[in-house]
C-alpha cells in the first residue's frame, strides 16, 4: 500500500464559496444553541448538528475567532444573572428577619446559580470538543476554564455588583453565628467553598478561596478569638479555661473538615492556639486557686494531662509548664528541707533526731512518688520532664547538706526493723526507692561513710532483720556506682563470716586448753574486724577500764589469734560489744542484754549502792559523750535500771545514781541499748567532713596521675574537666581543690609545668 495513498489532508477552501457567510451562520447556530443551554432546554438540540458546526468552523481556521465569541456570548449571560438574579438575591436576603436565614438563603441562590452554570459549561464543552482539543495550538485556556474564568470576572469578582463583598460577608456571618452558637445551613457555607476553590486568581495563581475568602476568614478569626481569650480569662477558672479552649479547636477541626478546606485548619488551628493557649501561658499557670499550683497541690491529674496536650501545641508552652513545675517541686523541697532543719534545731520537739532524719526522707520519697504519677498520667511520660523533675529534686536534696546521712539512716531503720513482716518485692521496692534517692546526691563519699557506720553496727550487734536485704541492698549500689565503691562493704560481711568460723575454733581451743588462765567463767564470743574495712572511728582502740574477767578473755582469745596469724595486732573496741547479765531485784530477776559499756557501769554497783557521776567517770575511764548516753539508756530510758538524783534526761556533773532495786518488769529478757542522737551534731558533722576531705585530696591525686599518666601532657582546663569526669560518679571535685592538688603534685615531682604553655602539664616519669 502506498503511503501517499493514507495520507490524511487539510481541506482546501472552494472557490467561489463565502466563507465569512458560512461562519456567520456556523455560529448563530452555536450562539442560539448556547443560549438554549443556559435556558436548560438542552433536550432540544441536536448535539451531532452542533458538533459538525464546531468542526466544521474549526477546519476553516475560525478556531480562535469561534473561541472568542463564545467568551463574549457567555459573558454576556453571566452579566444578565448577575443583574437579574444574584443582586436581587442579596437584596431580598435583607429583608430577612433573621441573619442565619438572610445568608444562607443568598448562599443558596449562588449555589443554584453556580450548579447551574457548571452543568451549562460541560455541555458547551460537548459541542466544543473539536475546537477545545486544539487551543493549545492558540495558547488558549480550555473551555471549561475560559468558563470559570468568565465566572469569577463576571459575578464573583463583578466589577458592576458588590457580589464578591456580599458572598464573603455572608460565609463570613455564617460562621460567626456557628461560633456563637446557633445552628446554620452548612450545606451552603460548603457549596459557596466548594465554588471558590474552583476558581483560579490569575495574579498569584492561587484559588480565589484562598485570596478571597481565606485571608478575611483569618483576619476576622483572630479578632474572635483575641475576644474570646478576654471573656474565657476573666469568666472561668484554670480547669473549665481548658476545656473551653478544647472545645473550640474540635469545633474549628470539624467546620474546616465539614465546611473549608482541609489547606485552612493548619491556619485557623494556629491561630486558636495562639490567641487562647500560647497569649494566657503564664496567666493560667499563676490563676489563684485553680492554676498549676492548685493542681499540683491536689494532684488533679485530669487537669494537669489537659494542660499539657493543650501547652504541647504552641512552641513555649511545654518549656513554661517545665519550669513552673520545676520551681514548684524547689518550692516544696525547700519547705521539706526548712522544716527538718528546724525540728533538728528544736530543743522542744519531742521527735528523736533519728525519726526526724527518717521523715526527711519518707516525705521526699513521697513528693517524688507523687511527681512519679504525674509524670505518667499527666504527662505522657515526657522524657524532658522526667529530666527536670530529676534536676529539680537533685537540687534540693543536695541543699540540705545531711541528706547523705539521712538517706543511710533511712536505709539503716528499714534493714534493721522496718522489713519485719514485709515480702521480699515490697522489701526490694524500699530498697528501689531508697536507690533513687541515692542516686540525686553528688557526694556519694559521704553517704558511703555513713553506711558503712551503720552497716557496721547492724552486723555487729545482729540488728539487721535479714541478710538478703542486705546484700541485695549491696548489690543495688554496686550497679549504681561498681565494685570499687562496696568492695569494703563486701569486706565487712566476709569478716563477719570468718568471725562465726573463728568463734567455733575458740570455743574448741578453750575447751581443750590445760592453761588455766583460759578457763572462762562466761561464753564469749569475739568478732575479728578487718582494719581497713571498718569505719574509721572504730579502728582505734577507746579508753575504757574492764572488768578482771573480761581483760582475761581478751588475752584467751590473743593468745588461740596470735597462734595462728602471727604478725597481726589486734585493737578491742569494747564501744561495740553487748554482753547478758544476770540482774537481781527486791521481786524480780532479769537477764539483761547491755552494751559493753553498760555492762562495766552497772557493775560498779555489785560493791556501791550510790555513784556521783565524777566517780562513775573515774573508775570506767570511759569518754565523756559515750558515758552519758551509757547512763541516759540506763537511767532515763523505758527500763530504768538506775536512778538519777537529777530530772530530766540531760545527765549534769553532780548528779548521783543508785542501782533501782524497785524495778519491776514482766519481760524475763530485756534488751538495753545505748541512747544516740543518730544524727550527727555540727562538731562531729565537721569531724566526718574533715575526713571526708582528706580522703577526697588522695582521691583527686590518684585520678590526676591516671590521667597524666596516660596523656603524658595536658592542659589545664582539660586536665580539670577529666578529672572532674572520673570522680563525679562519687563526688563533685571543685576546680579550687583538683587546682591545689595539682600543685602539690607538681611541688613532689609528679607533674611538671610546660616551659613552652605554663597552662599545661607534663607527667613526669
Amino acid at each position: 500500500m502506498s503511503l501517499k495513498k493514507g495520507r490524511i489532508r487539510p481541506v482546501k477552501r472552494m472557490p467561489g464559496i463565502d466563507h465569512a457567510q458560512e461562519y456567520e451562520e456556523g455560529f448563530e447556530i452555536l450562539s442560539n444553541a448556547i443560549t438554549v443551554i443556559f435556558k436548560k432546554q438542552a433536550r432540544e438540540l441536536s448535539y451531532e448538528l452542533l458538533y459538525r458546526t464546531a468542526y466544521k468552523l474549526t477546519i476553516r481556521q475560525f478556531g480562535e475567532r469561534l473561541y472568542h465569541d463564545v467568551e463574549k456570548v457567555i459573558a454576556d449571560y453571566l452579566e444578565t444573572i448577575a443583574e437579574q438574579v444574584i443582586v436581587p438575591a442579596f437584596v431580598n436576603s435583607s429583608n430577612e428577619t433573621s441573619t442565619a436565614d438572610a445568608g444562607a438563603s443568598f448562599l443558596k441562590t449562588v449555589k443554584k446559580v453556580w450548579d447551574d452554570y457548571t452543568t451549562a459549561i460541560d455541555l458547551i464543552l460537548q459541542v466544543l470538543y473539536y475546537l477545545n482539543e486544539r487551543l493549545p495550538k492558540y495558547n488558549l485556556p480550555s473551555v471549561y476554564d475560559m468558563g470559570l474564568n468568565l465566572f469569577r470576572d463576571k459575578v464573583v469578582r463583578s466589577q458592576k455588583y458588590p457580589i464578591q463583598k456580599h458572598l464573603i460577608s455572608a460565609m463570613l456571618t455564617q460562621i460567626q453565628l456557628e461560633r456563637n452558637g446557633d445552628v446554620i445551613d452548612r450545606s451552603a457555607l460548603q457549596s459557596a467553598v466548594a465554588m471558590l476553590a474552583e476558581l483560579t486568581d490569575p495574579e498569584t495563581n492561587n484559588t480565589v478561596y484562598v485570596v478571597d475568602f481565606e485571608v478575611d476568614y483569618l483576619e476576622t478569626s483572630t479578632s474572635f478569638y483575641q475576644i474570646e481569650s478576654q471573656k474565657l480569662v476573666s469568666s472561668y477558672d484554670a480547669p473549665e479555661f481548658m476545656r473551653k479552649v478544647e472545645k473550640r479547636l474540635e469545633e474549628e477541626y470539624e467546620r474546616t473538615v465539614h465546611c473549608l478546606s482541609m489547606g485552612t485548619e493548619t491556619k485557623i488551628r494556629t491561630i486558636v492556639e495562639t490567641q487562647l493557649i500560647a497569649n494566657n501561658l503564664k496567666t493560667l499557670m499563676e490563676m489563684q486557686n485553680s492554676g498549676l499550683e492548685s493542681m499540683l497541690t491536689a494532684d488533679k491529674y485530669g487537669d494537669l494531662s489537659r494542660m499539657y496536650g493543650l501547652f504541647s501545641r504552641v512552641p513555649a508552652g511545654l518549656n513554661e509548664m517545665r519550669g513552673f513545675i520545676s520551681d514548684y517541686i524547689l518550692t516544696m523541697g525547700g519547705e521539706i528541707n526548712q522544716q527538718t532543719m528546724t525540728d533538728l534545731k528544736s530543743k522542744t520537739t519531742e521527735k528523736s533526731s533519728g525519726s526526724i532524719a527518717i521523715n526527711w526522707v519518707l516525705d521526699v520519697l513521697r513528693l517524688q512518688d507523687k511527681f512519679d504519677k504525674i509524670l505518667d498520667q499527666a504527662a505522657n511520660k515526657d522524657k524532658t520532664f522526667q529530666t527536670v523533675f530529676n534536676e529539680a529534686f537533685e537540687k534540693f536534696i543536695n541543699e540540705n547538706q545531711k541528706s547523705a546521712e539521712f538517706i543511710s539512716l533511712f536505709i539503716d531503720e528499714n534493714l534493721k526493723k522496718g522489713l519485719k513482716g514485709k515480702s521480699e518485692d515490697e522489701i526490694d521496692d524500699v530498697l528501689d526507692k531508697t536507690i533513687t534517692l541515692f542516686r540525686f546526691l553528688q557526694d556519694k563519699d559521704i553517704f558511703e561513710r555513713y553506711y558503712k557506720q551503720h552497716l557496721a553496727k547492724r552486723l555487729l550487734f545482729n540488728r539487721s532483720v535479714s541478710d538478703d536485704a542486705e546484700r541485695n541492698m549491696l548489690l543495688k549500689l554496686k550497679r549504681e556506682c561498681g565494685y570499687q565503691f562496696t568492695t569494703k562493704l563486701e569486706g565487712m560481711f566476709n569478716d563477719m563470716k570468718l568471725s562465726l568460723e573463728m568463734n567455733a575454733l575458740f570455743k574448741d581451743y578453750i575447751a581443750k586448753s590445760t592453761n588455766d588462765d583460759d578457763k572462762l567463767t562466761f561464753d564469749t564470743s569475739v568478732t575479728v574486724l578487718t582494719s581497713t574495712f571498718w569505719p574509721m572511728n572504730i579502728s582505734a582502740s577507746p579508753k575504757c577500764v574492764l572488768p578482771s574477767n573480761i581483760i582475761n578473755a581478751c588475752k584467751a582469745f590473743e593468745r588461740f589469734y596470735f597462734d595462728r596469724h602471727n604478725g597481726r595486732t589486734l585493737s578491742w573496741q569494747p564501744q561495740m560489744g553487748t554482753s547478758d547479765i544476770r540482774a537481781y531485784f527486791k521481786k524480780s530477776k532479769h537477764l539483761l542484754n547491755v552494751p559493753t559499756y553498760a555492762l562495766v557501769v552497772l557493775l560498779l554497783f555489785n560493791t556501791h549502792d550510790t555513784l556521783r557521776w565524777d566517780e562513775i567517770k573515774l573508775q570506767t575511764q570511759i569518754a565523756d559523750n559515750d558515758l552519758k548516753r551509757t547512763l541516759q539508756s540506763l537511767a532515763c530510758a523505758k527500763y530504768k535500771i538506775l536512778t538519777k538524783s537529777s530530772k530530766g534526761r540531760d545527765i549534769l556533773p553532780d548528779d548521783t545514781f543508785t542501782f533501782n532495786e524497785n524495778f519491776t518488769s514482766n519481760l524475763a529478757r530485756i534488751r538495753i541499748q545505748a541512747l544516740s542522737s543518730k544524727v550527727e551534731s555540727e562538731g562531729e558533722r565537721k569531724h566526718t567532713q574533715d575526713k571526708v576531705d582528706e580522703e577526697r585530696k588522695h582521691q583527686v591525686e590518684a585520678a590526676i596521675v591516671r590521667i597524666m599518666k596516660d596523656r603524658k601532657t595536658m592542659e589545664h582546663n582539660l586536665l580539670i574537666a577529666e578529672v572532674t569526669k572520673q570522680l563525679s560518679s562519687r563526688f563533685m571535685p571543685s576546680p579550687v581543690m583538683i587546682k591545689k592538688r595539682i600543685e602539690a603534685l607538681i611541688d613532689r615531682e609528679y607533674l611538671e609545668r610546660s616551659t613552652e604553655d605554663r597552662r599545661s602539664y607534663h607527667y613526669l616519669a
